[in-house]
């Protein structure tokens, strides 16, 4: 009698004979491909919705985040634009009350003083026509419209010129992400050229504004030192075609004493750049 002897009863004779012990190698798990989530999957993923104060109307309104570490970071452009993979939080660094129209980046937003929320009142909140608020993501136009915002509320509160240049640098940043994103597409050569201009006119006014912010204001300018704000100076020149400031900056970075040495393989590099490209300015007036 085995132990499957009973199994008649129940109709399962023919299971009587089968060995319960099997000495087999164990079968391997077949693991289904996981489908690559898409950059805009991964966006919508990474970003979620939180209520905040505002400084100027006291109000509760709704903006977007987006999760710290979410996305790989990839490197950066010579002017330290941060570049990530498939995501750009970069379009969520500009917070916009959609009660008052107040706006600005992250880390000067709730910094307003009673006059400075006087004028914000009289020059914005009273002419506000309101603006929409996504649910799941901001595109590169409504991150754009959030940036042209948060440079009003800096003229308008009289901030200091680093905050203006740091927004608009910012602002050049998210252009330039739109920018990227269309890529080669023949069918948008003006909007492509568009946005070009729009860069240069954000990295124009970021120039002027750290130029006098690193002549006027003391460090750190916008958490960043010195050495850092010049070596941003002497690429936004480059990128203006002010080369012979851009070498003079990079000329002074080069000899300053105590330089960290990753920002001097950048400046290295910068340097190299400036010479190549003035080059083929000259040889292409003469010619």
């Amino acid at each position: 009698m085995g132990i499957f002897s009973g199994l008649s009863k129940f109709g399962l004779g023919g299971l009587s004979d089968k060995k319960i012990i099997e000495d087999k190698p164990p079968e391997k798990a077949v693991r289904e491909p996981v489908p690559e989530k898409t950059p805009e999957e991964v966006e919508k993923d990474s970003v979620f919705e939180k209520k905040m104060k505002c400084p100027v109307c006291d109000l509760m309104f709704p903006m977007l985040k987006f999760r710290p570490g979410k996305v790989k970071l990839m490197g950066s452009d010579t002017d330290l634009r941060p570049k990530y993979e498939k995501a750009d939080p970069l379009k969520y660094d500009a917070i916009v009350c959609t009660n008052c129209g107040y706006a600005g980046l992250s880390r000067y937003f709730e910094k307003v003083t009673g006059k400075q929320i006087k004028e914000i009142k009289e020059q914005i909140y009273s002419n506000f026509k309101g603006i929409h608020h996504p649910e799941d993501m901001y595109t590169y136009d409504d991150a754009i419209a959030r940036y042209e915002l948060a440079l009003a509320s800096s003229v308008v509160k009289n901030a200091k010129n680093s905050e203006r240049a740091y927004t608009a640098l910012k602002y050049a940043w998210v252009i330039r992400g739109k920018r990227e994103s269309i890529g080669a597409d023949k069918s948008r050569v003006d909007e492509i050229k568009e946005l070009y201009l729009a860069e240069l006119d954000g990295l124009q006014v970021a120039y002027e504004g750290f130029t006098l912010a690193l002549a006027k204001e003391t460090t750190p300018i916008c958490g960043m030192d010195g050495d850092t704000v010049m070596y941003i100076l002497a690429d936004l020149a480059r990128r203006l075609k002010k080369y012979d400031e851009a070498a003079r900056l990079v000329g002074t970075l080069i000899m300053r004493q105590g330089l960290n040495p990753r920002l001097k393989d950048k400046v290295v590099d910068l340097k190299a750049m400036i010479v190549e490209e003035k080059k083929k300015l000259n040889a292409k007036e003469e010619g």
